[in-house]
């Protein structure tokens, strides 16, 4: 007896298996639909509005460095740098060849003149196929400062502005929608993607809407219902903790009274609950402005409460201050958060009050700018208007010894680090993230959805 059916079970494996291989395999076309709470009204580095708006930018403009996982500076519009002895001027060669959507090529003046627009004290000029910086004093840590989101380089023309990135705008209605397409001349390699589609100014439930009615393919998801979400069978992405929540006082201590005060209200507070219960773990108690992921020694900043020591402090107060607490009234999370702390105040027979006008001191949540620890504390601390961080060297050391004198002025109380956390659609392939949460859309793909 013959067995007919074999060559064709062998032949329909086969087909199969070919269909499935290609199903998985890299190819290019689709548009990738994407939702964003940020309303952003310029595309401008120099006016961004929110860090939202960093994933934008980096489809639209390049830096002369970028950073790897680890902080590292790499080669991107620059392919080469070198400091003079003491690192107070630079040379940075440029890449050849690369041009504008519009056929202009990138030149050391374009470079200079973008440069100059976001560092008005900077010395920058042009020499041969090289741009120069001048400091005025060493900065060796120039290379990693370069790959800052306002370091990116723009071409300004009419007012119209361009980049050098792997996407050109095609349309742009400023707070609502923002429509790509790719290039397919980038000097990085042309993306994967036709076209990135970004609706603007969306609320977490108006993503959540649209993604489960397949309108958005990837979209934000708050922190505190990452989890949740992901219970739900969804396919949740999340960052380390690369956003600080703290709380940031308008002025230094006027007096010993106040200075106790500050460590009560310090004492006093409970971030494991803050985090467990109110974030739903999502983020990490902070007793520190960096993350320890960044820089190895957070866990030798304290996070627990200490009510009774709290108590101690404030009793060395005849009278306490009444402060009022000021949050974003717009954000239900952080009326929850400041609503605890004002708990957590009280039992420590400190006087806190919320307060949607001027306030004593604030509650407050920023990103974190750079994987360069610190560029990091150099950026967080001009975000939180803090007197500028001196760092004397390189080492961790160094980085220690001026983040705990941060500490040591009162301004600042670290509560939390938080992640920050996406859905993605199983339709996209290939999906990663920088360390610092940043999006490579670039890498992207789309398959067709599986019936």
């Amino acid at each position: 007896m013959k067995h007919r059916g074999f060559p064709l079970l062998v032949t329909v494996s086969l087909v199969l298996a070919v269909v499935a291989g290609a199903a998985t395999r890299p190819h290019y076309g689709g548009t990738l639909h994407v939702g964003l709470r940020t309303a952003p009204t310029s595309l401008d580095p120099n006016r961004a509005e929110s860090v939202a708006s960093e994933n934008l930018f980096h489809l639209i403009f390049d830096t002369l460095v970028t950073l790897d996982d680890q902080g590292r500076p790499l080669p991107a519009l620059a392919t080469a740098w070198q400091a003079e002895s003491g690192s107070q001027r630079w040379q940075f060669s440029l890449r050849r060849e690369i041009t504008f959507p519009d056929g202009t090529p990138l030149t050391p003046e374009v470079v200079v003149t973008s440069l100059r627009a976001a560092n008005p004290t900077w010395k920058v000029f042009a020499t041969n196929d090289a741009v120069v910086i001048e400091r005025d004093s060493p900065e060796p840590d120039l290379p990693p400062e370069l790959a800052l989101p306002r370091n990116n380089i723009v071409k300004r023309e009419g007012g119209k502005i361009a980049g050098t990135g792997p996407f050109v705008i095609t349309q742009w209605d400023p707070g609502r929608k923002l429509v790509l397409a790719a290039r397919d001349d980038y000097w990085g390699g042309r993306p994967f993607l036709d076209a990135i589609e970004v609706e603007l100014g969306k609320n977490f439930r108006e993503q959540m809407v649209s993604f489960d009615l397949g309108k958005a393919q990837v979209i934000e998801v708050a922190p505190e219902q990452a989890r949740r979400v992901a219970t739900g069978g969804e396919r949740i992405e999340t960052s380390p903790p690369i956003e600080l929540l703290a709380l940031v006082f308008n002025h230094d201590p006027q007096s010993v009274a106040d200075s106790k005060q500050r460590d009560a209200l310090s004492l006093s507070i409970d971030r494991r609950l803050l985090n467990s219960v109110v974030m739903q773990d999502g983020g990490e108690p902070a007793g520190n402005l960096l993350p320890n992921w960044m820089t190895g020694y957070g866990f030798l900043f304290p996070v627990d409460p200490n009510l009774t020591r709290a108590q101690q402090e404030r009793a060395e107060v005849p009278e306490t201050t009444a402060w009022n607490l000021g949050f974003d009234a717009n954000d239900p999370i952080e009326r929850v958060l400041a609503e605890r702390i004002v708990l957590n105040a009280r039992d420590a027979g400190l006087r806190l009050q919320l307060a949607t006008g001027p306030s004593d001191v604030r509650l407050v949540r920023v990103p974190l700018t750079s994987l360069d620890a610190q560029i990091a504390l150099t950026e967080l601390t001009a975000s939180l208007g803090l007197p500028q961080v001196k760092i004397k060297g390189n080492s961790v050391d160094d980085l220690y010894t001026a983040e705990s004198a941060l500490l040591k002025s009162q301004r600042v109380i670290p509560l939390l680090h938080l992640r920050t956390a996406g859905a993605v659609s199983k339709t996209v392939r290939n999906w990663s993230r920088a360390r610092d949460g940043a999006w490579r859309l670039p890498d992207v793909w789309l398959a067709a959805e599986r019936p």
